[in-house]
């Protein structure tokens, strides 16, 4: 047992060096533009992956915490001036904000009642920002500057970006992996698993649930504050309740549970998307859901949860 989890956590470690020097080296091989929106989705992925795939909560309403933190970004970003450092904390503090307000409101409920819960909070956010003169309603919110970090280095270079874009990402993916692997994280498996028990050995689980919630949702917030960097403007669609099912895709594609699969998932889906969308129009939402479904039917456990199982049984893990 000690030696599997020891060549479980070299294994582990060895494909997180070869990520993170894949990363630093992928925008002189790969448009960066693209590997900056897959960063991006990436942590999304990641952060919703930490409260459905680690404590079991599916939120249908995480569209709202990435799409409020774009517009708030943006905002800081043309309206006020502040550098991008300053947008993306303030996008990610926004979304935090949201997020606890929406957990006070459903972390009590469990199930498809807290799903409608999260979903109808974030339809309402939708409708606001449709409504709100200040956001550019259909037209979305545009004009945003990438400005310069800590006020030098330009952001103009899609290079530049694409570091800060990459840095924010490993930050946020640190955030998660540590989160898991914590005592906290242990907690939040042990409630997923059995509630009950968990309750009965003395935890507070609406405060465990609530806190994981907020680091969800700000996570998601770190992530549309950078991607409205990146495209220098936020739109309806990041609060649409269609992005919060494009995350349960790209999560439940990946391996949910797993600490690489919402990468490999968002990876996937936007690769997917970027490729069909010029060929097949809107027939790519089709695609999807054919995929979708075929996943659902062959590789229950996700991509990554599926190559793992295939380690296991082959003994390399």
């Amino acid at each position: 047992m000690i030696r599997n989890r020891s060549s479980q956590e070299t294994m582990t470690r060895a494909t997180l060096a070869i990520l993170f020097v894949f990363g630093l080296v992928a925008p002189f091989a790969i448009y960066p533009t693209f590997l900056m929106k897959v960063l991006c989705f990436g942590l999304f992925a990641c952060a919703f992956n930490l409260l459905l795939g680690f404590i079991g909560l599916l939120s249908f309403g995480h569209a709202a915490f990435l799409g409020v933190s774009g517009y708030v970004c943006g905002m800081m970003m043309r309206d006020v001036g502040v550098t991008p450092e300053l947008g993306i904390i303030s996008g990610t503090l926004a979304a935090g904000l949201l997020g606890w307000l929406f957990g006070v409101l459903a972390i009590r409920r469990t199930g498809i009642y807290f799903a409608m819960i999260t979903l109808a909070l974030a339809q309402m956010v939708f409708f606001l920002v449709l409504q709100v003169r200040a956001t550019g309603g259909e037209d979305g919110f545009q004009g945003v500057p990438r400005g310069h970090l800590l006020g030098v280095i330009d952001l103009s270079s899609n290079m530049a970006m694409y570091y800060l874009v990459y840095a924010v990402f490993c930050f946020g993916f640190f955030v998660v992996h540590r989160t898991i692997h914590s005592p906290f994280g242990q907690i939040l498996k042990a409630i997923r698993e059995n509630e009950a028990r968990a309750i009965s050995l003395g935890y507070d689980v609406s405060r465990f649930k609530l806190v994981a919630f907020v680091i969800s949702a700000a996570l998601a917030g770190m992530a549309g504050a950078t991607k409205t960097l990146v495209f220098q403007l936020a739109s309806l669609t990041d609060v649409h309740w269609h992005m919060s099912g494009e995350v349960v895709l790209m999560t439940l594609l990946g391996g949910l549970g797993t600490i690489f699969g919402p990468l490999v998932g968002s990876a996937l889906v936007v690769t997917l998307e970027s490729e069909l969308s010029d060929k097949v129009g809107s027939w790519v939402s089709v695609i999807m859901g054919a995929i979708f479904v075929l996943c659902v039917l062959t590789l229950r456990r996700g991509i990554v949860g599926e190559f793992k199982a295939l380690l296991k049984r082959v003994g390399v893990s």
